[in-house]
């Protein structure tokens, strides 16, 4: 997979927060990313995480800990224009 240098560094401390390797969370993504290639899920599971933990009601749900969110998780294979409309 294809990613910019801060995009895998993000993804690295996204796993070190959850206590797990890059390895576990892209099978995670992969899993659940419905239609979109890995490396567009990887990308928007990253930033949806990150938006999430922005807030501090978003910081409790957003699975830190090695739960995440499978609600983050489960909005991958939703397509980009019905994920707003949940907003």
């Amino acid at each position: 997979m294809r990613l910019e240098q801060e995009m895998w560094e993000a993804l690295r401390e996204i796993c070190r927060r959850e206590d797990m390797t890059v390895h576990e969370l892209c099978s995670l993504i992969d899993e659940r990313r419905g239609l979109s290639s890995l490396t567009a899920a990887t990308r928007v599971f990253t930033l949806m995480y990150f938006r999430a933990a922005a807030t501090d009601e978003g910081h409790a749900s957003a699975g830190h800990g090695r739960r995440i969110s499978h609600e983050l998780l489960d909005r991958l294979g939703t397509p980009i224009g019905e994920a707003r409309a949940a907003q």
